[in-house]
């Protein structure tokens, strides 16, 4: 980087004064290998050949070129997701991160710092490495602890492991999140709670649980389409969700979002900023930004997929986007909604109103009055949320006030 960008108001200030909260998304697309049922933008690597210095200048190459969109603005998480950023050198990864922290003016110790992580390419001193680089959240993807549903999913760790790098990461000090997929025909609904207590035993805080999805484009997908894939009912689905939210619940993790439950004062800051419809930056292959640019409008890209690509248009000077998307005040709307509705804050209409340039509610009164009339809205002064047993038929709400 040649300098840094001071963190001072400009075209980009809240209403309030303040400068714009952003936060900062860096992807790292490698992985030991891809497992059957992910769709995301990764490529299976051997450690050995991935580019761990020039992937660092490349992201910092970019990060520079954005700088001008990054004038008067706040920066309060940096999250670092993939693919597999735990296969990424720990040297590497800090350099990035310093980058970006000085390009906002920011102090470390000020923002939470998240990494993704998988057991299998986590080894004990890793947790440490990232601790000691300025990171302060590392989320394990777990998946599960039953050796039979880890070897369903393709994953390249066993249920030791995983508890293991849970712990490591805890006794290094950093907050610790546990990912878990559920509705696997490989458990019961009593089996799939039952694997709560023994992450926070471990040192999680966080656990995120997410429904197993069959993505047409994954090996999953081609099994389904086969008929050879087994899956759960959705009733089973369904009796899963709530077994495995109360079994978070007695060990004092709060649902606060459709997927997702924390100790007190352990929620994600990353996550609640998109959910609350705040700007982030996307840096790296396959990142994907939006930045509000002025009320009622925002610019959406994503950038080149391919890492090999990717890198050469950083290094020949250009901004490596692959597509651009423009954002009006309709699209803010609905897309503040969905993204505010997930959580058990509820989506803030007063901030919305001010973010999209337009009354949310313009248009969809009937429909948010009959919503409220059957139970599947509350209206809580300037914020609408959905009450939590209604979380399984969000989608339905939503679809009803676009």
């Amino acid at each position: 980087m040649t300098g840094t960008i001071a963190a001072r108001h400009g075209p980009h200030d809240a209403p309030s004064g303040e400068a714009q909260a952003t936060s900062v998304y860096v992807h790292v697309p490698w992985c030991v290998r891809r497992c059957p049922y992910c769709d995301f933008a990764t490529r299976a690597v051997e450690p050995a050949a991935i580019a761990h210095e020039r992937y660092a200048d490349a992201i910092l190459r970019e990060l520079e070129r954005r700088a001008p969109a990054l004038e008067g603005r706040r920066l309060v998480s940096v999250f670092f997701g993939g693919g597999t950023p735990s296969l990424w050198n720990p040297q590497a990864l800090g350099r990035v991160l310093r980058g970006i922290v000085g390009a906002f003016g920011a102090r470390l110790g000020e923002l939470e710092v998240s990494v993704e992580c998988n057991p299998g390419s986590f080894e004990d001193d890793r947790a440490a490495q990232l601790v000691e680089v300025g990171v302060t959240r590392l989320s394990i993807g777990v998946q599960s602890l039953d050796e039979a549903t880890l070897a369903f999913l393709g994953r390249a760790h066993d249920a030791r492991q995983a508890l293991r790098s849970v712990r490591s990461a805890s006794e290094c000090g950093a907050a610790v999140s546990a990912d878990l997929i559920i509705g696997v025909a490989t458990l019961s609904a009593m089996e799939t709670a039952a694997q709560v207590a023994p992450l926070v035993e471990a040192g999680a805080r966080h656990v995120s649980a997410y429904v197993l999805t069959i993505e047409p484009g994954t090996r999953f997908g081609a099994l389904h389409r086969a008929g050879r894939l087994p899956i759960r009912t959705e009733d089973d689905v369904v009796e899963t969700y709530w077994r495995l939210a109360d079994a978070c619940a007695a060990v004092g993790l709060e649902h606060y979002e459709v997927s997702n439950h924390a100790a007190p004062g352990q929620r994600c800051v990353h996550n609640l900023h998109y959910w609350r419809a705040g700007d982030y930056v996307g840096l790296g292959a396959a990142a994907v930004g939006c930045l509000l640019e002025t009320p009622g409008r925002a610019r959406r890209w994503r950038n080149e997929p391919d890492p090999d690509r990717y890198m050469a248009l950083v290094e020949a000077g250009r901004l490596p986007e692959a597509d651009e998307e423009r954002l009006g005040p309709a699209e803010l709307v609905r897309e503040g909604l969905m993204l505010g509705l997930r959580t058990d804050e509820g989506a803030d209409m007063r901030a919305l109103a001010r973010r999209a340039g337009v009354e949310p509610s313009h248009g969809r009164a009937q429909a948010i009055a009959r919503r409220i009339e059957r139970g599947d809205l509350v209206r809580d002064e300037q914020r609408l949320r959905v009450p939590r047993s209604r979380w399984l038929v969000l989608d339905s709400i939503v679809v009803d006030l676009f």
